[in-house]
């Protein structure tokens, strides 16, 4: 791919959709709690567009940015909330990032969710808008988690496919090799850390064609010794009592995390010195 360092000015303006992927869940630095604080997360999205503002020159004007992302939201009610919302603000450019919580339910039906997308791109596209899609990542080293591989796998080829038919970026979060490491997962083994979404920022700006800013971007980390079955098993446990369950529980009563909050950033705005 040519990627080429200035063509980010093209886009004066960009809005984020999606769930807590998008609006930056865990990623609050300088916190030891990121779960539980109050206060506003970062995520790849926030990052992104300061790198795209940063790429604008100094004689351009003030980049513009959104996050209508919100925690816990499903495919539905993202595409039927936040993509109007999106196109009435006509931004320069669009991400549109979601269905994982949907992909956590076994009755989740990723052609009916891909099609649903399909016609969401193509209201953004035909309100001028460039669009960003991500797919799905490999959960195949999770121990419950990897039971939705071969649903996220559908729904990963349709992205592509809606991607191609409408000529549409696609962040390849499946193929990170980095991804693949504990590491960069939070407790929770379903929300990214800090470094996570720094690298996922970069993909992304390789995904619009971009050159990223860490050529080592996607490099993994030098391997941890192998952790002992003992201790995996009571890592596993731990996992399970204390996000699993609760999660569970949540769903059965109809709630969700998000159930109260508002976007972070709800209508396109500038920057100030470059950062959200």
């Amino acid at each position: 791919m040519d990627f080429t360092r200035d063509a980010g000015a093209a886009w004066s303006s960009y809005a984020a959709l999606g769930d807590s992927f998008t609006e930056g869940l865990w990623d609050v630095p300088g916190v030891e709690d990121p779960e539980t604080a109050d206060v506003p997360c970062r995520g790849w999205a926030d990052l992104l567009a300061t790198h795209l503002a940063d790429r604008r020159g100094p004689d351009a004007p003030p980049f513009r940015y959104a996050n209508l992302a919100v925690r816990g939201r499903l495919l539905g009610p993202i595409l039927r909330e936040q993509v109007p919302a999106a196109a009435a603000m006509a931004p320069a450019l669009v991400s549109v990032v979601g269905g994982g919580n949907d992909m956590l339910r076994p009755a989740a039906d990723p052609d009916r969710l891909a099609a649903d997308l399909e016609a969401a791109v193509v209201r953004l596209r035909d309100a001028g808008a460039d669009v960003l899609l991500g797919t799905g990542m490999d959960a195949k080293d999770s121990p419950i988690i990897s039971r939705t591989r071969g649903r996220v796998a559908v729904y990963n080829a349709h992205i592509w496919s809606i991607a191609r038919r409408h000529d549409a970026h696609v962040l390849d979060l499946w193929g990170m090799r980095s991804l693949r490491d504990w590491r960069m997962w939070a407790p929770d083994r379903i929300h990214l850390t800090t470094e996570g979404h720094r690298r996922v920022a970069q993909a992304a700006l390789v995904a619009l064609g971009l050159e990223p800013d860490d050529a080592a971007w996607d490099d993994p980390l030098v391997p941890l010794p192998p952790l002992p079955r003992a201790a995996r098993v009571r890592e596993d446990a731990q996992w399970v009592r204390e996000h699993v369950y609760p999660w569970a529980t949540r769903r059965l009563r109809g709630r969700s995390s998000g159930d109260l909050r508002r976007p972070k950033r709800p209508a396109l705005t500038p920057l100030v010195d470059g950062a959200p």
